[in-house]
């Protein structure tokens, strides 16, 4: 048997799981705090294959091995890598407490509706826009994805509680900061864990599921749940093929550009993603924040024109709306074009509008296709008779980035 055993958040290893090991591996500092019985080899954990390829050794010659790890060995960590290569029926795993219970407890917050996302030898993006998304999330850091990257990254009103040496009785620290404060300190290599809160919602409802929540009921909203001017308002028609071709989930960034009513943004981010709108009205943008908080979630809304407010956001998006731009139009689906990683959606009422839009697509590099949307609804008539009144048709055309073009994303 390989047993796995969880510490480093104040669990200590039982001596009779030692006792008969042939081979001991962990990390260094979880090592050093146990006692290994006499000829036991000890294996320091740093790259994860050749210490497999030990233990594969010792399996092989049915000698007893046991594995230190931080934690439960079972969330985000080693216990993966081994039921892969050996099985999981060779394996007893005896969890400790993780260090996201752990952060979390000492806080004295639930965590049934935290969103949980690893940082470690991952792209950080991916964490970052779990955090802009959502109130409650613990991010596993590693190098390069830390508490500062973290706070130069996220928005400015989360607080950020940075947990280290979790379990460590002279060394645990959990402290709460600012985004601003966590980016401008160095915070070595002891952190554990790193919560990032909106605290106005971080107690959150009673929930039934745990972990990330669950896609809306409804998308594709009627117009009249937003508020809007006009009916200056992309209808549920088309936003329902836009949403479907943008695909936005949960650790994705969304730009609406032309965001208007918001209706686009608001949508995306109710399925999950990070969302950026772009509108170059005030009281636009006031409609946008007001349409955002109707519906309980975060946009980030920038007041700007399009293309020139493209160049000053961040971060590349993975997916890209495009819902307005009059003569500007080509210029903006090229700045998009070349800032998004998966695809670019354009919905456009003129038809002379169409050549130019899917022209910067392909030049791009992207496969565009496109369709004209023209819906007829169902509408009462005096005598309890009903007619079809028809809305407004829009050409939506949508480029999906080709393998041969993403080298040419800014990153």
């Amino acid at each position: 048997m390989i047993t796995v055993v969880g510490t480093g958040t104040g669990a200590p290893v039982p001596e009779d799981v030692l006792a008969g090991a042939a081979l001991v591996v962990g990390g260094r500092r979880h090592l050093d705090a146990v006692r290994l019985p006499g000829g036991a080899e000890r294996v320091v954990l740093g790259p994860l294959a050749p210490a497999l390829d030990t233990i594969a050794g010792y399996v092989g010659k049915e000698l007893p091995v046991v594995v230190l790890a931080s934690g439960d060995p079972g969330f985000f960590g080693i216990v993966r890598a081994l039921a892969e290569r050996f099985g999981s029926g060779l394996l007893d795993v005896r969890p400790g407490v993780s260090s996201v219970a752990a952060a979390f407890a000492r806080i004295g917050l639930p965590w049934d509706d935290a969103v949980v996302v690893s940082a470690h030898g991952r792209e950080l993006r991916t964490a970052v826009n779990v955090c802009r998304a959502r109130p409650k999330v613990a991010v596993l850091t590693g190098p390069g994805a830390g508490p500062a990257e973290l706070g130069a990254a996220v928005p400015p009103d989360r607080v950020l509680v940075v947990a280290r040496a979790l379990g460590d009785p002279e060394r645990e620290r959990v402290e709460r900061v600012t985004p601003a404060e966590a980016a401008a300190r160095d915070w070595g290599t002891a952190v554990s864990v790193v919560l990032c809160l909106d605290e106005a919602r971080a107690l959150g409802a009673v929930r039934t599921v745990a972990g990330v929540p669950g896609a809306p009921a409804r998308w594709a909203l009627d117009e009249g749940e937003f508020g809007h001017r006009d009916s200056m308002i992309t209808k549920f028609e088309v936003r329902a093929l836009a949403l479907a071709r943008l695909g936005p989930r949960l650790g994705d960034l969304v730009w609406d550009v032309g965001a208007g009513s918001g209706s686009v943004a608001v949508e995306c981010a109710r399925l999950g993603a990070a969302v950026v709108a772009v509108e170059k009205t005030p009281d636009g943008v006031a409609r946008i924040r007001a349409n955002a908080d109707a519906h309980g979630v975060d946009v980030d809304v920038v007041h700007g024109s399009a293309p020139q407010a493209l160049a000053a956001l961040p971060d590349d998006p993975d997916a890209v709306f495009v819902g307005g731009g009059g003569r500007e139009l080509p210029a903006i689906v090229t700045a998009c074009a070349r800032r998004a990683r998966r695809t670019v959606v354009v919905a456009m009422a003129a038809l002379d509008r169409v050549p130019a839009a899917r022209e910067a697509l392909s030049a791009a590099g992207f496969g565009c296709e496109g369709v004209l949307l023209q819906a007829s609804r169902l509408a009462p008539l005096p005598g309890d008779v009903t007619r079809l009144a028809a809305t407004n048709p829009v050409f939506l055309l949508w480029g999906v980035r080709t393998p041969a073009s993403s080298e040419g994303v800014v990153q």
